[in-house]
């Protein structure tokens, strides 16, 4: 017996001042930049003949005015209703929200004994570096990675079992460290974890038992108005 399968677009949110500026941005929320606009304007022109059966997005807003272009782009704002989840959040970096990437990284570098941030993510991994974002966080508010995980892992759970067999084309607009964690848990071989693009797509696609990865942190569709 052959299954429908499913189809999810996975997009990153545009540039927003955050990122721009080169601070922290979990659960902060701040609005997209006129090229973060104008970047996720190309990317709904690169996807106008892509029609989506449902649209979910994390409940920050960068996420929601993301999607909310991209529909406008492909002709579908009015009649598709935009599912915000919690779940989909971006990780929480507690007090260091806001402040410099640089900064912030030093001081859980310091935290986990190395001298340099870079010499931190060359011998250490995701997880770790998130526990220790925790342990280093004043507050202690900062997600650790299981705390993360176990959110965004509920959120991935509920739309799959929704919508895996349909032959359904969902888009999830999210954070980059949300869709690098979901692909790699569906697809075990993803061996390229490069830090996603601002507005970049990526598409996971579930038949024969298994999700294939047809696109990760593509933004060669991207198109310029006529």
């Amino acid at each position: 017996m052959t299954t429908k399968g499913v189809e999810i677009y996975f997009v990153r949110h545009g540039e927003t001042y955050l990122n721009h500026y080169g601070r922290m941005q979990g659960w902060s929320n701040a609005p997209l930049t006129d090229d973060g606009i104008v970047d996720v304007h190309r990317c709904g022109r690169g996807l106008k003949d892509v029609k989506f059966d449902a649209v979910y997005t994390s409940d920050l807003t960068r996420t929601q005015d993301t999607a909310g272009i991209i529909l406008e782009e492909n002709g579908q704002a009015e009649n598709m209703d935009m599912v915000q989840m919690p779940e989909f959040r971006e990780v929480f970096f507690g007090s260091y929200e806001g402040m410099y990437g640089s900064e912030a990284w030093g001081n859980v570098a310091k935290h986990m004994g190395y001298e340099t941030s870079r010499d931190m993510f060359l011998n250490t991994d995701i997880p770790d570096r998130m526990n220790a974002f925790r342990e280093a966080d004043p507050y202690h508010d900062a997600e650790n990675f299981m705390m993360f995980w176990s959110r965004v892992e509920k959120g991935l759970l509920k739309l799959i079992d929704k919508h895996r067999d349909t032959g359904e084309r969902i888009l999830l607009v999210a954070h980059g460290g949300t869709i690098r964690y979901i692909l790699q848990n569906l697809i075990p071989d993803l061996d390229d974890t490069t830090a996603l693009l601002n507005a970049s797509v990526s598409v996971a696609s579930y038949h024969g038992g298994k999700y294939h990865l047809d696109r990760y942190n593509d933004v060669s569709h991207f198109k310029d108005e006529a």
